[in-house]
C-alpha cells in the first residue's frame, strides 16, 4: 500500500488564500508619494488604514487627484473607475415648503370681533384675541369658548 500524501489531514492545507490585490491602497501610496504635504491624501490614506474603505465621494476625489500623476498605470485607473461605479450613489430628497406652523382661521376673529363689538371688556375674548394675534394655535376648549361667549351674546356665526 501506498502512501501519497504522509501529513495527516487538517483543513489548514486546503485553504488556500489568494493574493489579493488593494488597489485603493496602491494608489493611495503612490498619491502620498506625489503629493507628498497633502491633507486630503494624508486624511484618505490614515482613514482607510483605520476602516478599511472610503465612501463614493472620497473615492471620487482619490481618483481625480491619482489621474493627475504622469506615470500611474491606467490599470489601476480603471480599476478604481470600476470600483467607484459598483457604489451606490446616495440621494437626498428635497426640503419640503415651508409651511406656517400655525394657519389662522378668519372664521375665528370674526367670531371674536362680533363678540368684542358687544362686550368690548371681556376678559377671556380679549386674551384669545391676544393669542390669535401672537400666531398662537388654539385648543379645542379655547374654540369651545368662543362658540359659548357667542351664544351668550347671541351672535351667529
Amino acid at each position: 500500500m501506498y502512501i501519497l500524501n504522509p501529513k495527516p489531514f487538517t483543513l489548514e492545507g486546503m485553504k488556500k488564500e489568494k493574493p489579493r490585490i488593494d488597489i485603493v491602497n496602491e494608489l493611495l501610496e503612490e498619491c502620498i508619494l506625489a503629493y507628498p504635504v497633502s491633507s486630503f491624501v494624508i486624511s484618505l490614506y490614515k482613514q482607510y488604514q483605520q476602516r478599511g474603505s472610503l465612501s463614493k465621494k472620497q473615492l471620487q476625489g482619490l481618483y481625480g487627484k491619482s489621474s493627475k500623476i504622469i506615470g500611474i498605470a491606467p490599470g489601476k485607473l480603471a480599476g478604481l473607475e470600476a470600483i467607484i461605479k459598483r457604489m451606490p450613489t446616495r440621494y437626498k430628497s428635497e426640503k419640503p415648503e415651508a409651511k406656517p406652523l400655525y394657519q389662522k382661521d378668519e372664521n375665528i376673529i370674526q367670531l371674536i370681533d362680533k363678540i368684542l363689538e358687544k362686550y368690548p371688556q371681556h376678559k377671556r375674548v380679549l386674551f384669545l384675541k391676544t393669542k390669535y394675534n401672537n400666531n398662537e394655535p388654539f385648543s379645542p376648549t379655547d374654540l369651545a369658548d368662543l362658540k359659548k361667549f357667542s351664544q351668550a351674546a347671541k351672535i351667529q356665526s
